[in-house]
């Protein structure tokens, strides 16, 4: 089997770094927050050895991708669009896994262009309706306050400046390394990267040198373009007005983990398993682990196996 090759592409502008291997039917791995491709190394491997051609890239703003200056390039409409670019550059539709904000492009994708997905896998962030009378961002802010990490990832520069009181590798510790249930907001007055911990002894699923990968490459780029999906968030409310009531209509497995952030406090364990996901996701599977939130590395074997799984229920073509 050959190793992970790397290349960078041409797509809707920009150009965006993606990591690849194997060879059979296109898989797509879309990371989230603060994460670049070797967030899926596991998969990538573990895909690639059981027939796949697995194409896992840096999203726009991360690594060794383009990073556009203005938040305003950071919409789903940007997101989608690069994504739409890789594959019009493979030649074919896609199975799509993504998770945290790959997820949000994964169902976004799937919403704005279900011809090109053959099956969906989401971690961690369910698909939401669209509320008609409250921009995302705004009533997050109205419920939780300032202390909110998306509150204060809000305004250019605040966390940027927040997050330059400590090495790289220190803020990649805090966030990759969470393993609170509630919801991330910080006491008053204090900034969130200030408020989470930063454990004294790594856990067993990731390594110094693994994290030290991470940190790197936002050493060499910054974070303020992982920031900007942030930023962009109330636009996003606005341009996706077209869609309101829309349904995901592709086969779709979600899964999350039992201790991911906020799943209790905020409902999402109720939402997940009640009859409004269902109705807006009909071809769905649902599958909780018994993880925090970066299950493809936390549980990376029985994320591979699940993603296998729902792959293995589509004819070879």
């Amino acid at each position: 089997m050959h190793e992970v090759s790397h290349q960078r592409v041409k797509t809707n502008g920009i150009w965006l770094h993606i990591a690849e291997q194997g060879t059979g039917p296109l898989v797509l791995l879309l990371h989230g927050f603060p994460e670049i491709w070797y967030s899926w190394r596991h998969q990538i491997s573990f895909l690639a050895n059981h027939g796949y051609h697995v194409v896992a890239p840096d999203l726009r703003g991360y690594g060794d991708s383009d990073s556009p200056v203005s938040p305003t390039s950071y919409t789903v409409m940007h997101l989608v669009g690069d994504i739409i670019g890789l594959l019009d550059h493979f030649g074919e539709q896609a199975f799509m896994v993504g998770h945290d904000w790959g997820a949000v492009i994964g169902w976004h994708l799937a919403l704005f262009r279900p011809e090109r997905v053959k099956g969906l896998i989401n971690l961690s962030v369910p698909y939401y309706s669209r509320n008609p009378n409250a921009k995302f961002a705004e009533s997050l802010i109205r419920t939780y306050g300032d202390g909110f990490y998306i509150s204060q990832f809000q305004e250019p520069g605040r966390a940027e400046r927040a997050f330059a009181r400590y090495d790289y590798l220190t803020v990649i510790k805090k966030f990759l390394l969470i393993t609170q249930t509630d919801n991330l907001i910080a006491p008053p007055g204090m900034e969130i990267i200030d408020y989470l911990r930063t454990l004294s002894r790594l856990p067993p699923w990731i390594t110094e040198e693994e994290l030290q990968v991470y940190a790197d490459k936002f050493q060499e780029f910054g974070f303020t373009g992982a920031l900007n999906y942030y930023r962009a968030m109330d636009l996003n409310w606005e341009l996706t007005a077209p869609w309101q009531g829309s349904k995901i209509t592709v086969p779709v497995k979600f899964m999350v983990g039992k201790n991911d952030l906020g799943i209790e406090v905020s409902g999402v364990r109720q939402y997940v398993e009640g009859n409004i996901f269902r109705s807006l996701v009909p071809n769905l599977e649902i599958v909780f682990l018994d993880g925090h939130h970066f299950l493809q590395q936390e549980k990376h074997l029985e994320v591979s196996e699940e993603i296998l799984s729902f792959l293995r229920k589509f004819p070879a073509e």
